[in-house]
């Protein structure tokens, strides 16, 4: 073909959009088609349109095509794209020294959890829960979101074996979970899980896995906070390794579990917060700047209290001594 055939050649924009649209932007992934809208006016229409991002959102998160789910998208201001926008980049963190006030979570009644759990990027559980946040026992209690019911198991194609150390590696590379919580209130939503666990140990007495996929974001007081999300793995020996537990929570610098009022608060502002491009690499930076980070805070506490048990001690004893002289001086 000549140059002059090229030059001659029609745009994209001058295809048919309906040929554009079925044969062209259905087989783009979400960062794919996001950056095609820019391309053009014509193409951000024809981006925009919310039958792609649905199948995008569906089959990058299956528990989305749940009726329950799709509902409360459809309320989003641009339904599945706000949704892509909301759950697919990363919580975004960013250390500040100043101390923030802390937040009252207000406008919602109820998170909506959406679960996906793979396996080599083979879906393996999906599912959608449904928390309550206006109760009692919700605001006062420690946050904690259980996936599995108490008896409930999800088999995976991995082989368990409990002396073997690669058995942990394996688990660790090939287990990815999803976890996105949606404000229905709000119309927001984020994903608290990392793309790949960032920690992974074994259970001294049992030998099960434990994975951890954590994200870190800020909390009320200033101080950064981790959304954990932790997966339990185990199975008998040589047979299939089962997940046998799967929750989630908030905990602070001291690894305490946050109360439902405040990690709700939490929350909100990270669905409201700014998002980024993670990585696997990213995220295992972001939970050892945590790491340090309460290692740091630890130290910085003990030496609070040291000071002012130090500061007791010599009150006390200043006290004792001017209890004593008084009393001497009134023997003489």
């Amino acid at each position: 073909m000549s140059p002059s055939s090229f030059a001659a050649a029609d745009p994209i924009t001058a295809i048919h959009s309906d040929i554009v649209r079925s044969h062209i932007l259905n087989r783009l992934d979400g960062p794919t088609l996001a950056s095609t809208s820019c391309a053009s006016t014509q193409l951000l229409s024809l981006c925009n349109d919310d039958h792609l991002w649905r199948e995008i959102c569906n089959s990058t998160w299956p528990s989305t095509t749940d009726p329950r789910v799709r509902d409360v998208i459809s309320g989003f201001p641009f339904g599945y794209r706000s949704f892509y926008c909301d759950a697919f980049p990363a919580v975004g963190y960013q250390h500040s020294a100043k101390r923030t006030k802390k937040r009252s979570p207000s406008g919602t009644s109820e998170l909506i959890s959406v679960v996906d759990i793979y396996c080599d990027d083979q879906l393996v559980y999906s599912k959608v829960m449904v928390a309550e946040t206006h109760s009692g026992w919700f605001i006062c209690s420690p946050f904690r979101l259980e996936l599995l019911d108490p008896k409930e198991t999800v088999p995976t194609p991995l082989k368990f074996d409990g002396e073997d150390g690669n058995c942990m590696d394996i688990a660790s590379d090939s287990l990815r979970v999803s976890w996105v919580l949606i404000d229905p209130a709000k119309n927001r939503a984020v994903n608290v899980a990392s793309l790949k666990a960032v920690e992974a140990r074994r259970h001294w007495l049992t030998e099960e896995v434990q994975l951890l996929f954590a994200t870190v974001a800020a909390g009320g007081d200033g101080e950064a906070v981790q959304c954990a999300v932790m997966v339990t793995c185990g199975g008998r020996e040589g047979e299939e390794m089962h997940v046998r537990e799967v929750y989630m929570q908030v905990e602070d610098m001291e690894g305490k579990i946050v109360c439902g009022m405040e990690s709700l608060a939490i929350l909100q502002e990270a669905m409201e917060g700014q998002r980024c491009r993670s990585s696997r690499r990213t995220e295992k930076e972001n939970y050892e700047m945590l790491m340090k980070m309460k290692i740091e805070y630890i130290e910085r506490k003990q030496r609070r209290e040291r000071s002012l048990d130090m500061a007791f001690i010599a009150t006390g004893v200043s006290i004792f001594l001017a209890i004593l002289i008084h009393f001497l001086s009134i023997d003489r």
